[in-house]
């Protein structure tokens, strides 16, 4: 335990300051280098025999730090790439957005779509009349409403998929625009 003491205790006067200054020049960050170089050495004690081992120590070194900063910038930008948009407004707020995304962007296409369908969209979507309510007022079966509308559903979705060239996954889920300009309307 003691030789092994001694090995690191070694690796880390000779190389701590060098590696520590590679990691802030990728990072810019102080506290995340310091966070970084001490997994450097945590990873450094796990695999010390490898690190024996190794033909070149410097370079074998540097592997293990270019690699925990690669893992760096890639968790970084998951946390930004996973941090919803909407997070940062208020309920009011995103009640706010949504409504208007909902009257300019989604409105326009309900319009274009056959009468029937358009009534039970406005009228469910935008009124918030209920698909039994719906039923009643254009005197039809409930069933008869709830079709309606997810015909009406299925019919704007298709609608939107066409004109801005959008693409689903297996599961239905909107990906990335084929085409960057949309000139719908």
């Amino acid at each position: 335990m003691e030789k092994l003491s001694n090995e690191i205790n070694h690796i880390w006067a000779d190389f701590h300051k060098e590696l520590k200054g590679f990691i802030y020049k990728k990072t810019k960050n102080l506290a995340d280098s310091e966070d970084i170089l001490q997994e450097s050495f945590i990873k450094i004690i796990q695999n010390i025999d490898k690190v024996k081992q190794a033909k070149n120590l410097r370079q074998y070194l540097y592997a293990i730090v270019s690699n925990l900063v690669h893992d760096y910038f890639r968790n970084k930008k998951e946390n930004i790439e996973g941090t919803d948009f909407f997070e940062q407004f208020s309920e009011e707020e995103s009640l706010f957005l949504n409504e208007k995304i909902a009257q300019n962007c989604i409105k326009p296409f309900i319009h274009k779509l056959p009468k029937n369908y358009k009534e039970a969209l406005l009228m469910t979507e935008f009124e918030n009349i209920s698909q039994k309510e719906l039923a009643q007022k254009l005197n039809i079966s409930y069933s008869g409403a709830k079709s309606r509308v997810q015909r009406g559903k299925e019919k704007l979705k298709e609608l939107i998929l066409n004109c801005c060239a959008f693409q689903a996954d297996i599961y239905g889920n909107l990906r990335e625009k084929t085409e960057k300009n949309c000139n719908c309307s």
